[in-house]
């Protein structure tokens, strides 16, 4: 089994905490929305998922409610039939009879990030406005958590594309060497050689280079 990305770790202990210090709370989700369209990035049981899924399906409920709206929810499965029935439907049949949830927007890029924290109870009592401010804390933790994240992977890609441009520059200088050796040409007309190729066949430069440099191996 591969061992949990810290990201996820990080969200289910965040999802966790809401259950244990928000009373009457018994199952918790994140909803994140991203290019594709709202997604479950953590979930206190696999059950609860159906829940959020329900309403993915269907472009409406409270966890799509707080992530559009940036404005927190909270709702009745009964008192919902009407308004959002594929939510009122698939709470039933989880045995949630009331849902809170709250939004969750994360800055960075052009565009911020938006989810939900969604909090589900078999209590239909269940939730207050305290609540809604207790939640905050959550909503802080999990955007940091996500922020770090999105952070550590901009960096390793600028880090993964610099050591890509330096070993393409090194092919590129090894390739140049052999054309000069070959032709008794200068450093730019070495270059010029490997551009019209590049060019003529409509590949890479540092391809190029890669081939030159692989036929005088097999010669």
């Amino acid at each position: 089994m591969a061992p949990a990305d810290p990201l996820e770790l990080s969200l289910e202990r965040v999802t966790a905490g809401a259950v244990s210090a928000v009373p009457g709370a018994e199952f918790a989700s994140i909803t994140l929305l991203d290019d594709t369209g709202p997604q479950t990035v953590a979930a206190t049981s696999e059950e609860i998922k159906v829940v959020d899924f329900a309403q993915y399906a269907a472009h409406r409920g409270p966890s799509i409610e707080a992530t559009t709206q940036r404005a927190a929810a909270r709702v009745l499965a009964e008192a919902s039939e009407d308004t959002w029935p594929e939510f009122a439907g698939a709470a039933k049949a989880a045995g949630v009879r009331a849902a809170l949830a709250v939004p969750l927007v994360l800055a960075g890029g052009e565009e911020p990030m938006l989810g939900s924290l969604n909090l589900y109870s078999a209590d239909p009592a269940a939730f207050d406005p305290f609540d809604k401010g207790l939640m905050q804390v959550f909503t802080v933790a999990a955007s940091a958590a996500i922020s770090n994240a999105h952070r550590w992977q901009r960096s390793r890609l600028q880090v993964e594309q610099l050591e890509f441009a330096l070993v393409s520059r090194s092919d590129i200088e090894q390739a140049k060497g052999v054309l000069m050796a070959l032709h008794g040409c200068s450093a730019d007309e070495a270059f010029l050689r490997l551009a019209q190729e590049s060019q003529s066949k409509n590949t890479k430069l540092r391809e190029v280079a890669l081939e030159l440099l692989a036929s005088l191996r097999r010669r």
